[in-house]
């Protein structure tokens, strides 16, 4: 009797311990609500990567807010709207508008380029091509038009291709006089809100990043690597690009300068829900993850992805092994 009682015991404690340390596994996984900001251009890679993850995280509801990456920032430090995490198109955004006294680090995680997208129904689309798109854009007939540069990266992108066009090509006034052509109506508060108006015929060109133009099958042409920012080592080439934009406070401004493209990604220092950031950071930095979902929407990723010697020092540990430090 004794024996047997003994062996009740055992099993009793067994299956007590089995359910704590499930208890404590459920804890462990990553549940609630996750806020992510992002840059308009990564929506439909972000929108892959909210599935894949909420199916291998089934307790959390991933919460996105996209729009030019200037503004989205801004919402955080000005407007005080909370985020977890916050990704732009331009990893300078990240640097000027949330650190340090937002974010602490910053990771480099992709690239892009910039082209110029249009569809059968825009004017002289079965002319245009890389060799005279700015004598197409001139043409007193066309509607053209680009995101605002003091919202969205690729706004002021948008301008630094014009200047950059104008001293490769060799042409003085080129760009004053392709925007001269561009009435302030047709720049738009962030790039992918111009696809509609591709698509319904309202507007015959616009400009994009190629992800972008890849992932909503818009016809696009594409530029020599000294226009379209893709290539770090024409970065000297690209300070020859420069564009003023609004500061964080009215009536200043700053002054964005030519430099390939580079996105970047935080997680906000006061994150409400700072498990799931990390475990959905960690799902995007990995190469058979996150980033793959990337390359094949058009976007070529950084595998490893990148950060400063700084910024690995105050990384989360669980991050820190798909990191390599690139100054």
């Amino acid at each position: 009797m004794k024996d047997s009682f003994s062996k009740f015991m055992r099993v009793i404690g067994l299956t007590f311990l089995g359910v704590v340390m499930l208890t404590a596994a459920a804890l462990a996984e990553p549940s609630g609500k996750l806020v992510i900001f992002h840059a308009g251009s990564l929506s439909v890679p972000f929108k892959a990567m909210e599935t894949a993850f909420e199916k291998q995280y089934p307790n959390v509801d991933i919460q996105r807010e996209a729009g030019g990456s200037t503004k989205m920032a801004r919402l955080i430090s000005e407007v005080g709207k909370p985020a977890d995490i916050m990704a732009s198109a331009d990893y300078v955004v990240i640097d000027k508008n949330l650190i340090p006294n937002f974010a602490s680090w910053n990771v480099r995680f992709a690239t892009n380029q910039m082209v110029l997208c249009y569809t059968d129904k825009s004017r002289y689309a079965d002319q245009i091509n890389s060799d005279n798109w700015y004598d197409i854009l001139q043409k007193k007939d066309v509607v053209w038009g680009h995101s605002d540069p003091n919202l969205d990266p690729c706004g002021y992108r948008s301008v630094m291709v014009l200047q950059l066009a104008e001293k490769f090509y060799k042409k003085p006034g080129l760009a004053d006089a392709l925007i001269a052509n561009r009435p302030a109506k047709n720049i738009r508060p962030k790039s992918v809100e111009l696809i509609s108006l591709l698509q319904s015929g309202h507007m015959d060109y616009a400009w994009e990043y190629l992800s972008v133009a890849v992932q909503h099958g818009l016809k696009f042409v594409t530029l020599d690597n000294h226009l379209n920012l893709s290539d770090y080592k024409l970065t000297p080439f690209y300070k020859n690009a420069r564009v003023k934009v609004t500061g964080k406070k009215p009536g200043t401004f700053i002054e964005r300068v030519g430099k390939s493209i580079t996105y970047g990604i935080t997680m906000i220092d006061k994150a409400q829900n700072k498990e799931a950031a990390e475990a959905f950071l960690a799902y995007m930095f990995d190469p058979e993850g996150g980033l793959k979902v990337l390359k094949e929407m058009g976007q070529p990723p950084f595998v490893p992805v990148r950060t400063t010697t700084d910024g690995m020092g105050k990384l989360p540990t669980s991050l820190k092994k798909f990191v390599e430090i690139n100054e």
